[in-house]
């Protein structure tokens, strides 16, 4: 997606094969979970629920695959890279939720929160403090392990101004597509580009937890897609995240795809704990 994009570059995708069966999908996944009879009473630890296994998938999926448990049950997150990466996850999930109101003004502006939360606890020499909160410049270079290495370049600090620009203006706008479709290209936009020397995974499946949230779609945030994600386990992430980087029809409704089946499964995982509360095992 580039800023010379027409004004609305989402209503196409929404019309790509496939896309509009797996829209009507994830709306009637989501409905379901709405209408359960827990959600009526007990939607806060419902979401709360789905907010930590959220943030858990993120973090398997920026390399630090916890047990869930293990999250639950740990207090500190600063000693060795991983239990970092946790706490990172933790910290910007928790975020998504305050952010709407400053993201529907300046999209850019909560990106860089998040990146600042994510990125601020790293131990010395970690990112350097100059980098953190603002996108990569000229010979920065992405300090993390890559999706779908060496298939997806990493685009220079001139692109990279250009392409946030156009989501910004996007995001400010408004697109008449679905919730799904903007919540990918969200997604699949800022693991492309890559706008940080850190963090970046973390900061776009945020991202994502942000859009559909603020869209209408899940806005209790009960369906924890990152938790999806994780699920569907790191190589198809990455191939599906190769298709979206491909700019081709069938790659770009593959990514929508794969981000409504991760939707899908957080609901799963979500009507699962509405079920445990049911019984009161939860």
């Amino acid at each position: 997606m580039h800023a010379n994009t027409p004004a609305d570059p989402l209503t196409p995708l929404a019309e790509l094969p496939g896309v509009p069966d797996t829209v009507a999908s994830v709306r009637t996944a989501v409905d379901r979970l709405y209408g359960h009879r827990v959600m009526r009473r007990r939607a806060t630890e419902v979401a709360g629920e789905a907010a930590l296994r959220g943030a858990r998938g993120s973090a398997a999926l920026s390399g630090a695959d916890w047990a869930l448990e293990e999250v639950r049950r740990r207090t500190d997150f600063g000693d060795g890279d991983q239990a970092r990466t946790i706490g990172a996850a933790l910290r910007v999930t928790a975020e998504a939720g305050g952010s709407l109101q400053v993201w529907r003004a300046t999209p850019l502006r909560v990106l860089a929160r998040l990146h600042l939360l994510a990125a601020s606890r790293e131990v010395p020499g970690g990112a350097p403090e100059e980098t953190i909160g603002r996108p990569r410049l000229a010979g920065e270079t992405v300090d993390e392990p890559a999706l779908a290495e060496g298939q997806i370049r990493l685009p220079g600090a001139e692109e990279l101004a250009a392409r946030l620009d156009g989501l910004n203006q996007l995001l400010v706008t408004g697109s008449a597509a679905p919730a799904l479709v903007t919540a990918a290209v969200v997604h699949g936009e800022l693991l492309t580009l890559r706008p940080f020397t850190t963090h970046n995974g973390l900061v776009a499946r945020a991202a994502q937890r942000i859009v559909l949230l603020g869209s209408g779609l899940d806005p209790k945030g009960v369906a924890p897609a990152e938790a999806g994600h994780a699920e569907t386990g790191t190589e198809a992430y990455a191939q599906a995240l190769a298709g979206y980087a491909s700019g081709t029809a069938q790659g770009m409704a593959e990514w929508i795809a794969h981000c409504g089946r991760a939707v899908e499964l957080g609901v799963r995982e979500s009507v699962a704990v509405c079920e445990a509360l049911q019984r009161g095992a939860a």
